[in-house]
């Protein structure tokens, strides 16, 4: 496979209007495209990841790549997946998380080949008479097709106006950035969609979109926070290898090609391997694990990660060396133990694990956050599969 089929096949769902057209521009020249998001939270997890990929494959391939982030947007907020509409971001929260994200993608996106921009910098000194000719463009009924505001508005729940605008704040980034292509995932198709009619109405030029696939969490189902199930990129090289460990067998093929940076031909030999039983899902996921944690942390911390994975997991031993937490002696609640051992990624994660029976004290499972237990040093906290701590 040659590298414009790679580009234009792994990692890509749909290409619009068409894959030939898009194909045929990239053999002509060298195109302007960009990846656009909404600084919201302060981590990111592995499926962002899979568009991260794309657009520095396109910047590997010589072609001018832009991540956006989306400074103006955010004060809309994006409706797309949305049951409800997203809370208000401050600016020192936007501020932070730009900083945040730009630190967790160092190691997929390559800032020297790739530029970043804000679209506050345009989105901000939009006058009132620039925003009524965007959207004369755009008819209001396209808009409140949407899936999630129709769903809403049969439950009886509210769509809010500065929802709507979203899409025309968003597809006006293509305007005026006058790009060739937009990058986004499957939820985003609406928007981009959005922006390729805007740039064809007031700039009469086409804009391809390309979107990539959402992943699966480590529970099979959407990876997304409220579920609990991702695999972060601001988690340590072990739990990334242990995280991924823990996926179905069914998703180990997808996320060797959304995720990893192993060939195809090798992809397809593991697919071949797996079918055939040759090859044992467990010695699958290890290679993908090693593969992912080497990719973010560097070979001796994956190497460290397996090994830990191979010894506390597979052979359930209790690690040799053990981080300690402080806390007062005394008797105190699993959660707030928990929240002192500073596990877990909120306190409706903490509880989540501990009702579900993924702690234990001492060696004795707790399934109640709010039980009482006595603390007089020494004793280990396990949480999840892969986390000890003890007090000290």
């Amino acid at each position: 496979m040659s590298n414009l089929d790679e580009l234009l096949t792994r990692g890509v769902e749909k290409i619009l209007p068409s894959k030939a057209g898009l194909e045929k521009l990239l053999s002509k020249k060298k195109i302007k495209l960009y990846l656009g998001i909404d600084p919201t939270a302060s981590q990111l997890h592995l499926g962002h990841t899979v568009a991260l990929r794309k657009l520095q494959q396109f910047a590997d391939n010589g072609h001018q790549a832009i991540l956006l982030f989306g400074t103006g947007t955010i004060l809309a907020g994006d409706p797309s997946q949305r049951q409800t509409a997203r809370k208000r971001v401050a600016a020192s929260q936007i501020k932070h998380n730009i900083s945040s994200w730009k630190d967790q993608v160092k190691n997929i996106i390559d800032f020297d080949k790739v530029t970043v921009m804000y679209n506050g910098e345009w989105l901000l000194q939009l006058t009132l008479k620039d925003i009524i000719k965007i959207a004369s463009h755009i008819s209001a009924i396209q808009l409140f097709k949407r899936d999630m505001f129709q769903t809403r508005l049969k439950r009886g729940d509210t769509v809010w106006m500065h929802e709507t605008l979203y899409p025309l704040l968003q597809g006006y980034d293509s305007v005026a950035m006058d790009v060739d292509l937009e990058i986004g995932g499957t939820d985003q198709e609406f928007n981009m969609l959005i922006g390729r009619e805007l740039q064809r109405k007031m700039s009469s030029r086409e804009k391809f979109v390309l979107t990539v696939p959402l992943i699966l969490g480590t529970d099979g189902k959407p990876m997304s926070k409220t579920s609990g199930n991702c695999v972060w990129l601001t988690d340590d090289a072990q739990d990334k290898f242990g995280k991924l460990m823990s996926i179905a067998d069914k998703q180990i093929v997808s996320y060797m090609k959304l995720v990893s940076n192993l060939s195809l031909t090798r992809i397809s030999q593991v697919r071949k391997d797996l079918a055939s039983k040759k090859l044992h899902p467990l010695d699958a996921k290890k290679e993908l694990a090693f593969t992912v944690a080497k990719q973010l942390h560097g070979e001796k911390k994956a190497l460290a990660a397996q090994t830990y994975f191979e010894k506390t997991i597979q052979r359930k031993k209790a690690p040799e060396k053990i981080s300690t937490f402080i806390i007062s002696q005394g008797s105190h609640t699993l959660l707030t133990i928990c929240q002192k051992a500073k596990v877990g990624n909120s306190n409706a994660d903490i509880k989540r694990t501990i009702k579900q029976g993924g702690v234990k004290w001492n060696g004795q499972k707790v399934t109640d956050p709010n039980q009482k237990l006595a603390v007089k040093g020494g004793e280990v906290l396990k949480f999840g599969k892969r986390t000890f701590k003890r007090v000290r």
